[in-house]
């Protein structure tokens, strides 16, 4: 049996209304823990997309979730990479189109992604004794704008549970950081791994 409940009160809107906005993500220092600057998955739920989707469809799906990151998904709910907005505008595209003699329309997300077994991930045991500079000298070293988390400890099966972003730490620190060479994109260090 469902249990009675009292109907809300009610009020007319006019003259002006706005509309709420988001929270700003709190400031952070290079000390403050790392968590306070990941994109928690375990939270909000995580930016997808299938391989077999184009990439065209892939930017616009990105503008309109606001990110620049998709984690690519198989069928059956698996990773099977991670495209980028740099994937997408860079010039990767335009090599794929001059090697395939292709047209721009029909690159797929899985020609330009980074596949499952390039992909790193920080586990998630370090990062909750991590701080934001840890990551921040993490991305530096790896040469990469983003990271992934991984958390295998609930489940037993490696789960991404979160994402660093360089913007994203460079929003919440409210500087820009030095790149010192840091690649643009996992595509840079795929065509990079490619030609050593």
């Amino acid at each position: 049996m469902i249990k009675e409940y009292k109907s809300l009160a009610v009020q007319y809107l006019t003259g002006t209304v706005h509309i709420s906005n988001p929270l700003l993500p709190n400031p952070v220092t290079y000390d403050s823990p790392a968590s306070e600057v990941m994109t928690d998955l375990r939270i909000l739920q995580a930016a997808v997309i299938s391989p077999s989707i184009t990439m065209e469809i892939a930017n616009t799906y990105m503008m309109q979730r606001g990110v620049r990151t998709l984690l690519v998904m198989n069928d059956d709910n698996s990773l099977a990479g991670i495209i980028t907005a740099t994937d997408i505008l860079g010039e990767k595209p335009m090599r794929f189109i001059q090697e395939r003699s292709i047209k721009h329309s029909e690159i797929l997300v899985m020609d330009m992604m980074t596949p499952l077994n390039m992909l790193e991930a920080i586990p998630l045991e370090e990062v909750m004794h991590a701080r934001v500079g840890n990551i921040v000298t993490s991305l530096r070293e790896s040469g990469r704008l983003h990271a992934l988390v991984i958390d295998d400890l609930t489940i037993g099966v490696p789960r991404i549970c979160g994402i660093f972003s360089w913007t994203q730490i460079e929003k919440q620190l409210g500087t820009i950081i030095p790149q010192n060479n840091v690649a643009r994109s996992f595509a840079e260090i795929e065509s990079t791994l490619i030609a050593s």
